[in-house]
């Protein structure tokens, strides 16, 4: 009964009236700005950071964690309604969440993502809840070996995620990989790639590039193909999701949930590596992953599980160790500092208002979020009913405005409109984005991390597989990249032949 006490001291925190209102407050602004491209909640938290100082710690961060994992929540209706993602985490939902947008089944994804969203977000926080102090403590033991590795296997599940040629798809990650290259050397501050210059000194901007490639380029081959376009707005289908579905993704909602959780807690991993994680783990266990894709809802159902639990358990190691997660976290991290409290070890001795307020929060907002989401279904969905040559250009001003509002940059509106013809180009040639765009997002930690480990081991590369994590994540690069794609030739050669000698005497028998 003594362990209970602070949870549900926590919960007298988070249940006064103030406090619920917050939250409340919180999760919605998350969800608006996670529906609007472009701002996104690392802007709009430091945009309210000065709100933060006329209002008691414990709320404040309440309220802000709720912007946080809000925005989660909202970025899927733009990615599933629309395949443009306002978040590096929600892109792998366009895969299959904009085909069943696509097909009439705009409803099931947005339902099946809410619950899925949900469910990742609750088992993070009860696991966040017990296990806390443990799970941080073996995140302490991730250097840069083991994010070298960790990097290197999310980009090769990267190369398999697309729905074309493997080939074509390994193209369109070495191709968001040399992007990741531009700007400023992490090492040593040398110019690469800006050809002199000034606006790529500090590389290209992800908001840009994923507004341009999913957004613009998507607008443009769509216009290309009008009939398409017309089926894909003719018929919404249902704004909830049936048994069926539920049952067909329960699996994969589960698996997302673990898999948020524990990447979660990985400074440079997170909400985007999670699911993009989920989306291939299910892929390679699907009977039938040439569904994937093309409207498989466990693809929606994994992802979106995976990048609620991310973002909840990304508040582990900066309440338990003080470290930040990401740029969202460290920002946080910076307001607990202005309201003169320092996250650590010590946090929950000297502030358990904080930190017990901060877990219990998440229980409510969560349902706040649920609640929300679930009657809205049925009015995002209309929005596919709106004729494309209405819709287009709206989205594309919605696009334009967002991408200049993050830096009132006008290249980065050059940048959006030369990415929409590239994905333009790549869409009619049948080339996926989604690789590119998260082979970009995990470039930079892949190259910051190697030349660091090359740092620490002197050059000698064995020193990768000396570390037993980094040796165990290697050895699962192995697995993945060698000894499956073998297993899986021997079966398809063995099938073949049996296929072949199965046929033999029934052609003998039949003469």
């Amino acid at each position: 009964m003594d362990f209970l006490d602070p949870i549900l001291f926590g919960f007298g925190v988070v249940l006064t009236p103030t406090n619920l209102a917050f939250c409340l407050l919180g999760v919605t602004l998350g969800m608006v700005i996670g529906v609007l491209p472009g701002l996104g909640p690392t802007a709009t938290i430091a945009i309210l950071l000065p709100v933060t100082y006329a209002i008691p710690s414990e709320t404040a961060i309440i309220m802000l964690a709720g912007i946080y994992y809000g925005a989660q929540y909202g970025g899927t209706i733009t990615s599933v309604l629309l395949s443009l993602p306002g978040e590096a985490s929600t892109v792998v939902t366009t895969f299959d969440g904009y085909q069943m947008a696509r097909s009439g089944r705009a409803g099931n994804a947005l339902g099946i993502a809410a619950i899925g969203s949900f469910i990742g977000a609750t088992v993070s926080i009860i696991a966040m809840t017990f296990v806390a102090p443990v799970v941080a403590g073996f995140a302490l033991d991730f250097g840069p070996p083991e994010y070298t590795a960790l990097a290197v296997l999310g980009i090769l599940l990267v190369s398999t995620l697309g729905t074309g040629a493997p080939l074509k798809c390994a193209i369109a990650a070495l191709l968001g990989l040399l992007l990741a290259t531009v700007g400023r050397d992490p090492i040593v501050g040398a110019q690469r790639f800006t050809f002199d210059v000034l606006y790529l000194t500090d590389g290209f901007d992800f908001v840009p590039i994923v507004m341009g490639l999913f957004g613009l380029g998507e607008i443009m081959y769509q216009l290309g193909a009008r009939a398409e376009a017309a089926v894909a707005t003719s018929e919404v289908g249902r704004a909830w999701i049936s048994k069926q579905d539920f049952r067909q993704s329960r699996g994969a909602i589960a698996r997302g949930s673990v898999v948020g959780f524990f990447l979660g807690i990985l400074p440079g991993g997170g909400a985007t590596l999670s699911s993009l994680v989920s989306y291939g783990m299910e892929k390679r266990r699907s009977k039938t992953p040439e569904r994937f894709g093309k409207g498989a809802i466990e693809g929606v159902a994994g992802p979106e599980s995976a990048n609620n639990a991310a973002a909840t358990s990304s508040f582990i190691p900066l309440l338990t160790l003080g470290i930040p997660a990401n740029s969202t976290m460290a920002i946080i991290f910076g307001a607990l500092l202005l309201q003169g409290i320092s996250p650590g070890p010590l946090l929950i001795t000297n502030n358990p208002e904080v930190f017990w307020g901060v877990i219990d929060s998440m229980y409510i907002g969560n349902l706040f979020l649920l609640i929300l989401s679930v009657p809205m279904v049925g009015l995002f969905i209309r929005i596919v009913r709106v004729r494309a040559s209405i819709l287009s250009p709206i989205t594309v001003i919605v696009i334009m405005l967002g991408v200049y509002t993050v830096n009132t940059s006008f290249y980065d509106m050059l940048v959006v409109i030369g990415f929409g013809i590239l994905g333009y180009l790549m869409k009619k040639y049948g080339y996926e984005p989604g690789p590119l765009v998260l082979a970009f997002v995990l470039g930079g930690l892949l190259e910051t991390a190697f030349r660091q480990s090359l740092r620490i081991f002197n050059g000698d590369l064995l020193g990768f597989v000396e570390r037993p994590i980094s040796g165990t994540l290697f050895g699962a690069v192995v697995v993945f990249a060698v000894v499956l794609p073998l297993l899986r030739y021997a079966r398809n050669t063995r099938r073949a032949r049996s296929a072949r000698s199965g046929d033999e005497p029934k052609v003998d028998v039949g003469a």
